[in-house]
Parts: C-alpha cells; sequence; structure tokens
C-alpha cells in the first residue's frame, strides 16, 4: 500500500490535489461538490481525483450514486503515517498547479526518499 499511496500522491502532476482531497476527507467525509467548494476546484477536477483514489483503494464512497460522501479507506488509514509522510514532502515542494493536475505529462514523478545503502 505504500508504494500506491507514494505513485497516486506524488507520482503525477494530480499528485498534489489528491492529496489535498485526502487530507480534507480525513478532517471530514464529503461529497464531491462540498469537496469542489472547499478546495476551490472544479467539481470535474475533484471527480477525476476521487475515481483515481477510489480505483486505488485509497478512499471508499459511502452512500448513493448521487451525492455519495467519501472517506479515506480502511488500508489508507492503516498506512496514515505514510500519508504524512507524503503530505509534509508535497508541502515543501509547494501548492499545485492551477490546473488541477489533469493537463501535461504524467510522467512527471516525485520518488520516496531514497537512503544511500553503499559504504563511503
Amino acid at each position: 500500500m505504500d508504494a500506491v499511496l507514494w505513485q497516486v500522491l506524488a507520482g503525477t502532476r494530480g499528485g498534489p490535489n489528491r492529496a489535498r482531497l485526502l487530507r480534507a476527507l480525513n478532517r471530514r467525509p464529503r461529497n464531491a461538490n462540498r469537496l469542489a467548494e472547499a478546495l476551490d476546484l472544479s467539481y470535474n477536477t475533484v471527480r477525476h481525483h476521487l475515481d483515481v483514489l477510489a480505483e486505488n483503494d485509497v478512499v471508499v464512497p459511502s452512500g448513493e450514486d448521487y451525492g455519495e460522501v467519501y472517506l479515506p479507506s480502511d488500508r489508507t488509514r492503516d498506512h496514515w503515517d505514510t500519508v504524512e509522510e507524503i503530505l509534509e514532502q508535497l508541502e515543501e515542494v509547494g501548492p499545485p498547479s492551477d490546473d488541477g493536475g489533469q493537463t501535461g505529462s504524467e510522467s512527471e514523478s516525485a520518488e520516496p526518499p531514497q537512503t544511500d545503502s553503499t559504504p563511503e
């Protein structure tokens, strides 16, 4: 799950916005419309990122299709220390671009911190 979290939250251009969504959902589960309002993102951008998060079992929907509320999955909660580490790293990098992270190359990545195991 750690690798999935790094890839989904820090491994692509849309990762910072997905991280913002996850942080907001951890504070209070809500639907896509409320998230869009709270984070000043377009509804379509929020839906896209929720779909990515749900496909990777980072968040789960609860309720009816219309107005369904999202919350972090149990697997994500079990790995919340990794989420916090990713959020801290993203805060050091700065805020996400205003394009919602849906345009441009998805190959740009922020790798997890590596430790050098070779002796000097």
